[in-house]
């Protein structure tokens, strides 16, 4: 079997409320009946965004107007060795509609009814349900008090959906107490809590998880055992540690200049593409951004943005 990798496109088809297409492999193709993200190989001279327009306008006779890329991962499977180009899709023309036999359905991250899944298509099981704005805790700045308070409206508008209580300033029992006030707001709303690996191990697991820092990220011999596990990044070789010990994401910045990093060089959207260009997991912009520059974000191959003091500003 030849091993070097055929590059194909893969398309998540995603509407405003989240729900993503899904189609299942027809008879007669290799691992028929299993469940995957429509594509296919990629031609020479051919662009992963034209590989996809012209595969979904095969497969399912719609045509992609707007899609990004997400992450690539190489899969071997027992007919084929594979590089998936995962690309989201938020805009396209036309109504799916099955052109190859194939079956294919509407799901919703949180009651996934299709199975089984092919190996290349699980990990998407999880980057599916990371959301677009990762926020950052910033208690001992603001006041305990009036960061408790910034939190409850965001969690009262629906806005926050993931958090990392990050407070190296803190004493233990001010982190202590802390750490309870927030855990129970979030656990009551169903916001993932990350707690960031300088604070001690125990808070992982009372939360949803850990934020590693690079430090820890590149020390270690293997992610933590925790629910969720994200790490922080400034290179390209720290993005691919990341993705070789299967983080579930990374975060990678600084995008623009900050007052918490103000000897750092800044990256640029530029230079943020070139360091994340071989992500194997979905990646966070991060460093001086605004909630405005998730779009940006986005278009450049981010998961979306991190953000301290853009998250708790007053409306």
């Amino acid at each position: 079997m030849n091993t070097q990798p055929i590059d194909v496109a893969v398309g998540v088809l995603i509407h405003p409320d989240g729900t993503f297409l899904i189609a299942q492999r027809p008879k007669g193709k290799p691992m028929a009946g299993y469940w995957e993200f429509p594509g296919g190989k990629v031609e020479p001279g051919e662009s992963i965004f034209d590989a996809l327009v012209r595969e979904f306008v095969e497969e399912l006779g719609i045509t992609i107007t707007e899609a990004h890329p997400w992450a690539q991962r190489v899969f071997v499977y027992p007919h084929a060795t594979v590089r998936l180009h995962f690309w989201r899709a938020t805009a396209w023309t036309g109504e799916p509609r099955s052109l190859e036999g194939q079956a294919f359905q509407w799901e919703q991250v949180n009651d996934i009814k299709t199975d089984p899944w092919l190996p290349g298509a699980l990990p998407l099981k999880r980057w599916l349900q990371l959301p677009a704005i990762y926020a950052i805790s910033n208690a001992a700045e603001m006041g305990i008090q009036a960061f408790l308070q910034r939190l409850d409206a965001r969690l009262a508008d629906g806005s926050l959906k993931m958090l990392q209580l990050r407070e190296k300033a803190l004493d233990t029992p001010a982190f202590d107490q802390l750490f309870n006030e927030v855990h129970a707001r979030t656990q009551e709303h169903g916001v993932r809590l990350l707690i960031n690996s300088d604070h001690r191990e125990h808070y992982w697991y009372k939360a949803n998880g850990v934020h590693c820092t690079s430090k820890l990220l590149m020390s270690s011999s293997r992610k933590p055992d925790t629910e969720w596990c994200g790490a922080s990044c400034h290179d390209a070789s720290e993005i691919a540690r990341a993705g070789e010990l299967d983080f579930d994401f990374s975060v990678l910045g600084p995008v623009n200049a900050t007052a918490t990093h103000p000897n750092t060089t800044p990256f640029g959207w530029t230079g943020f593409r070139i360091e994340s260009a071989a992500n194997k997991i979905p990646i966070y912009a991060i460093g001086g951004l605004k909630l405005t520059d998730v779009a940006e974000a986005l278009g450049v191959g981010a998961q979306g943005i991190a953000a301290i003091g853009a998250i708790w500003i007053k409306n």
